[in-house]
């Protein structure tokens, strides 16, 4: 088996902000998204989601746009880097007035459907996120 590329730094879950719209980013908006990547990714190590898979991170660009997609986009896993790149499309009209533990919730969940449809997709242990997804809920 070919050896799985490493990151330059030690995260296993990187979310990137994207915007599709006019609106502009709020700071708030990054301060969630930091909350929810230590949180989900605590997950993914104690999981084992990551363990002999065919990459050894993944990231998330979180895409502020007008609808919430229900699965992500995927890119070729990055073969310098080792990352799974998935993309997830978040309404931002639901984002705008949002309060901060508001907007956890929302990324939260973004993020965890991105996940558990790669980690079905890629054959990765997936029942801590879905406990996860669920008390989300």
């Amino acid at each position: 088996m070919t050896a799985v590329a490493k990151p330059p730094h030690n995260r296993k879950l990187g979310l990137l902000e994207v915007s599709l719209t006019k609106q502009r980013l709020k700071p708030k908006w990054g301060t969630a998204l930091d909350w929810v990547r230590d949180d989900i990714e605590k997950i993914i190590i104690d999981s084992g989601f990551l363990t002999e898979a065919s990459f050894s991170w993944v990231t998330i660009a979180i895409r502020y746009g007008l609808k919430d997609d229900e699965q992500p986009g995927y890119q070729s896993i990055n073969k310098k880097f080792g990352d799974l790149p998935l993309s997830i499309e978040v309404d931002t009209n639901r984002l705008i007035d949002a309060s901060i533990d508001e907007l956890k919730l929302i990324f939260g969940r973004a993020v965890l459907t991105a996940l558990i449809h790669a980690g079905h997709k890629f054959e990765r242990p997936v029942d801590a996120l879905e406990e996860k997804l669920i008390s989300l809920n």
